[in-house]
């Protein structure tokens, strides 16, 4: 049940958005275990993995106007775009999930630490949580493609602690543009390889979602950048 070459195609699916964003105002429940999958799980995971990601949340450069310095990157939780920001009014946009009702959050981090195929320690809380609904979650996940974290996670912190939020990839495509997480960030896996190579650890991190605790920040996603995404421009 682990490996779908669907899954895979889409991840790997790459084109230029056509939609520009609006101005600025980890994990979904796991499936059960091989063991105690039912057919219907594989049937809801191959049905969910043909789902195509929609064009607007496919990685673009944008025309984009900050207040914040460039290398710095912003995630618009209500949007469901992340921005790294570039300079010279341009940014790169990828599309993201972020967290379901009730584990939305805002606030300033920074990149803590990065890892190439990490593995997963979900927290206590939510093994609980998933075994209530009889979903058993491992205490450790290595790393790979079956991972719900993805191939690359940036680990965000604040004030030196991990915040245990993290900007990661996902295995499971189609939820990139919802919210369906419990507090990371979401991207698809080769968006994430894209960032990973750009953020270094230090990065300031702004997201912008419930409670506003990542104070003024202006921006405004002025919408595709066509001469950048045909020359290249920003990497």
């Amino acid at each position: 049940m682990r490996k779908y070459a669907p899954i895979l195609l889409a991840a790997t699916i790459a084109a230029t958005a056509v939609m520009p964003a609006t101005s600025a105002s980890a994990f979904p429940g796991a499936l059960k275990t091989s063991q105690t999958a039912t057919t219907s799980d594989v049937t809801l995971v191959v049905q969910q993995s043909k789902k195509q990601v929609a064009q607007k949340y496919k990685r673009t450069k944008v025309r984009f106007v900050t207040d914040q310095a460039p290398g710095t990157v912003i995630v618009d939780t209500n949007n469901k775009f992340l921005y790294y920001v570039e300079g010279n009014n341009k940014a790169t946009r990828y599309g993201i999930g972020v967290g379901r009702d009730g584990f939305g959050w805002s606030g300033v981090v920074k990149v803590g630490r990065k890892a190439e195929w990490p593995s997963w320690t979900p927290p206590a809380e939510m093994r609980r949580r998933e075994a209530k609904k009889g979903r058993i979650l491992p205490v450790v996940q290595e790393g790979g493609e079956d991972n719900p974290l993805g191939a690359r996670a940036l680990y965000l912190y604040k004030g030196g602690r991990d915040t245990i939020f993290r900007i990661h990839g996902t295995n499971q495509p189609w939820t990139i543009g919802q919210n369906m997480s419990s507090g990371c960030i979401r991207m698809m896996n080769k968006d994430v390889e894209h960032l990973y190579s750009r953020a270094d650890v230090g990065t300031k991190v702004v997201v912008v979602g419930p409670g506003n605790r990542q104070g003024a920040v202006s921006y405004n996603d002025k919408g595709v950048d066509f001469f950048g995404n045909l020359f290249g421009f920003g990497g």
